[in-house]
């Protein structure tokens, strides 16, 4: 657990506590006096108030750092939508429509069914021109994006710069296997990359 998160639950745990020792002792200490009478229930609503604010506050601000997260990894996905189409089409069937961009970009299942697909078929001469033109293209906005990829965590880090090499072997291959394999290499790395929990 981050040292954000306990600087808001643990007000909670405070707010939470106080609030349940103050209506025993309400519930249950003899009556009697201002203390009792009249500090007591304030100081419990006082409680409740605080649980609950610092609640939404912990709400507000896990909602906007998912959505944030959600930003910077749509962002890295991006950086491999040129890489995924050349793949789409490479593997698309005759009078079929290439996967709509958002897919490619979004769609944490895309990756595992091109690995299938290349596993199972051999890449023309075309696409693999294509593929390796693209990835010479994106080689340098993708490591530019590292830093971006460290934003999410060490693991999203680790994975992006194992895309980045297999991006780089790709753009150095000279033959068929080598292509092949750089590709295959580099979807397993989106693969794993795309798996990591954003939370």
């Amino acid at each position: 657990m981050n040292n954000s998160r306990m600087l808001l639950i643990a007000p909670m745990a405070i707010f939470g506590g106080a609030g349940i020792v103050l209506y025993f002792y309400f519930i249950y200490a003899p009556g009697g006096g201002p203390f009792h009478e009249n500090l007591v229930p304030e100081l419990i609503g006082f409680c409740i108030e605080g649980f609950f604010l610092v609640g939404l506050l912990t709400l507000v601000q896990a909602s906007r750092e998912r959505a944030r997260k959600k930003e910077l990894w749509l962002s890295l996905r991006g950086v491999l939508r040129g890489v995924l189409s050349h793949v789409d089409i490479a593997f698309l069937s005759p009078n079929t429509e290439p996967t709509d961009t958002k897919m490619l970009e979004e769609d944490k299942e895309i990756v595992a069914h091109y690995m299938k697909e290349l596993r199972d078929n051999r890449l023309n001469l075309r696409a693999m021109t294509s593929l390796k033109k693209e990835s010479i293209e994106n080689l340098e906005l993708a490591k530019d994006m590292i830093p971006v990829a460290a934003q999410l965590s060490a693991q999203h880090m680790r994975w992006w710069v194992a895309i980045v090499d297999s991006m780089r072997q790709l753009s150095k291959s000279q033959d068929r296997e080598q292509i092949e394999q750089s590709l295959y290499l580099m979807l397993e790395n989106m693969n794993e990359f795309d798996g990591l929990d954003l939370n």
